[in-house]
């Protein structure tokens, strides 16, 4: 078995993991207004860099993000029965390796990101049991804990600079009955950003600064489940009043 899908059933199995502990006690409903998938999910940067030490640039140099397989989950608001809003989002940490004529410095940073995304959706619902959808919508990438990776630069650090990024977004649910589903979900987004690795001793002390294309392509596939959200909160009867004697 691969890397990559021992990858995958594992991002599943913890994804599935958090969905059984946010599941409602009331029994789904194929037309709630409410849903909540647990996903195992593809990350693959279509990344792009130029490449500057000191203000100069550095010829043929490029930098690539690696690909990862996370676990993710959605929350999905429905405002009528075609409209929806929803909401991704996952952790996931990334390898920035050395391109073109700075391949040889291999791994040259690594990162965790946090990259919510938002859509509005429209569900095509008059198809049975399949009910594709499209959506469009902006994503948010916070980069955090970062290193200097294998830091053949030298430098005291690195900076990745947050981004914002267009999303537009294609999917399938596959009805189970009871408010389950079966899920297909792919998103593009489209981003750039700024890397700065601070003070290079291998360059003499100045920083690096690479201008970066990331343009996500994230590919999910899992479980989904649909309820009213109002059955959280309460829809049973009160219980009767006993008169004190």
């Amino acid at each position: 078995m691969t890397t990559t899908v021992r990858g995958a059933l594992a991002a599943l199995g913890a994804g599935l993991a958090l969905l059984g502990g946010v599941l409602p006690a009331a029994a789904g409903d194929e037309n709630g207004n409410f849903m909540v998938r647990a996903l195992a999910t593809g990350v693959l940067p279509d990344s792009d860099a130029t490449v500057r030490a000191g203000g100069a640039p550095i010829p043929g140099a490029d930098a690539e993000v690696s690909d990862e397989v996370i676990p993710a989950l959605t929350l999905t608001y429905f405002l009528n029965s075609n409209f929806a809003l929803e909401l991704f989002c996952c952790f996931a940490k990334h390898e920035i390796d050395g391109k073109g004529t700075i391949a040889g410095l291999g791994e040259i940073a690594d990162t965790w990101i946090f990259p919510p995304a938002l859509t509005l959706q429209y569900h095509f619902n008059s198809m049975g049991r399949f009910q594709p959808y499209v959506g469009a919508g902006v994503q948010y990438i916070n980069f955090f804990d970062t290193g200097t990776g294998a830091n053949a630069l030298g430098a005291t650090k690195v900076d990745i600079d947050e981004a914002w990024g267009f999303t537009l977004q294609a999917g399938l649910d596959v009805s189970l009955g009871n408010g389950w589903s079966l899920n297909a979900d792919v998103k593009k987004t489209w981003l750039d950003t700024k890397v700065t690795w601070r003070n290079s001793a291998a360059l003499g002390g100045v920083n690096v600064v690479g201008k970066a294309d990331v343009d996500p392509l994230i590919v999910s596939a899992g479980l989904g489940y649909r309820f009213n959200l109002g059955s959280l909160f309460g829809s049973a009867e009160a219980a009767p009043v006993v008169p004190i004697k």
